[in-house]
């Protein structure tokens, strides 16, 4: 286990990480704000989806998911129709300009990593990652009782991310081993 100076000297280095953040909050456009991104990512992820199932994967509020719906319906980059097994509910799903805008996203974000890390090697970058989903996974329990350090139980997220749970993370940003069907 790590020692008490080691923990503290992360959190200020997570602290720190707002100014990343921030960097990527400024390179989306004006019309694509990172709550509209965050729900144009999860659908091109994992496919279409009701709005309540949107909700759990962004881990906020229906009434904030709502908003960030309404905002990418009216610009044209998901479409909402009736649920076939139940005709109250909407299935949300990404529409060929949702998949524009998030290749601009992708792009965006790839270009500005690359300008911030050209001193970095792959392998680091593929460190930093590993090492980031494993942080985000320690944290990702959603269990009553919470879980044991590295023991999820069956009722929390899974410790390794696949195409039906990688909720993991709000950041506009693609992969390009990632395709879209």
């Amino acid at each position: 286990m790590a020692g008490r100076s080691q923990y503290e000297e992360l959190a200020r280095q997570l602290s720190a990480i707002g100014a990343v953040k921030r960097g990527l909050a400024r390179i989306l456009p004006a019309e694509c704000p990172a709550g509209s991104a965050a729900v144009l990512t999860l659908l091109s992820r994992h496919g279409e989806m009701r709005i309540s199932r949107l909700a759990e994967l962004l881990a906020v509020d229906m009434s904030v998911t709502s908003r960030h719906v309404a905002h990418v319906a009216e610009r044209g980059w998901i479409e909402r129709f009736p649920d076939p097994a139940d005709k109250r509910s909407r299935i949300l799903r990404l529409t060929p300009a949702g998949e524009e805008v998030l290749d601009d996203l992708s792009r965006r974000s790839t270009e500005m990593f690359a300008g911030h890390l050209h001193d970095w090697t792959d392998a680091e970058v593929g460190q930093l990652n590993t090492l980031l989903a494993r942080l985000r996974d320690s944290f990702s329990c959603r269990g009553a009782g919470g879980c044991s350090p590295g023991k999820h139980g069956a009722d929390c997220r899974p410790r390794q991310p696949d195409a039906h749970h990688d909720s993991y993370t709000r950041t506009p940003v693609q992969t390009e081993a990632k395709t879209r069907t």
